[in-house]
Parts: C-alpha cells; structure tokens; sequence
C-alpha cells in the first residue's frame, strides 16, 4: 500500500474516532427571574433581534444545528459558546451584580457600533443574524435606555 493510500486510510479513521468524543451540548434551564428579556420586559422586537443573532452564544437557549455534531467543528462551536457566555449570558444577566450588568451592556454597545459581533462566520450560516444599521441601532438605543434607567 502507498504512502498517499496509508494517509488516507488513517486520516479516516482518526475522524471516524473522534466522532465519538462526546461534547456536552446540555443547555442550564432558564429562570425567568435571571433572563434579561423577562427582567427588563422587553420589547418583542428587541427579544427577536437577541434570539435571532445573539442566544446562541450568549445564553442558556443555544440551538445547535446539524454541523455542531460533527468533530472537529462541534469543538470549536463549543469553545465559541463558552466564551461567549463568560463574556456574557442573557439567561443569567439577573445574577450579575449592577456594576456587571453596566459593565456588559457598554460592552454590547461597543461591540453593536464597532459590528464586531455576531462575528461572520456566525452570520454566514445564520443570515437573520446579520443586522441591519437599524436593527444595531435600535439595540443600542435599548441598551443605552436601561443603562440610563
């Protein structure tokens, strides 16, 4: 057997194997005691534009699609919802201290007006996660309200 068929051969297997590595794609129930959208009542537009471009990383209400199941992408899925939810977790925003919560929100603002989030490869495969000038300036707006409040 040729060196080239050997390569193959095992490249293969090895990502045969790791398919069985599990990832843990459980999502923490929500209490609507700490979920931003019910403590703050927010309007359904903002509460569409959140869930639309936002939950998946930045909640406890992720929806993996059908390429999250595939290693080595599931890997780095993964690691992009951790992150995301360290940096910020609406699902969890009523435990943060009012300091934190600040601090957050003039993050959000920041991000929305450099359009540094949703990052695109988020965007490349969840079009309605691309917001519009108007949308990113209608968040902004909410957020600058409540920081305001």
């Amino acid at each position: 057997m040729s060196n080239l068929k050997k390569i193959v051969l095992w490249s293969l297997v090895i990502i045969v194997v790791i398919q069985f590595i599990p990832i843990d794609r459980t999502n923490k129930p929500v209490k609507k005691s700490e979920n931003f959208t019910d403590i703050y009542h927010a309007p359904e537009k903002v509460t569409v534009i959140l869930r639309n471009a936002c939950y998946d990383c930045h909640s406890n209400e992720t929806v993996y699609p059908k390429y999250a199941y595939i290693a080595p992408i599931s890997w780095s899925i993964k690691n992009h919802i951790n992150e995301g939810r360290e940096h910020l977790n609406f699902s969890e925003f009523g435990t943060y201290d009012s300091d934190v919560k600040k601090e957050v929100l003039k993050n959000s603002i920041k991000t929305l007006k450099e359009r540094a989030m949703p990052i695109p490869g988020y965007i490349a495969y969840h079009p309605k996660a691309n917001l519009t000038n108007a949308k990113r300036h209608f968040l902004i707006e909410y957020f600058e309200e409540i920081l305001n409040f």
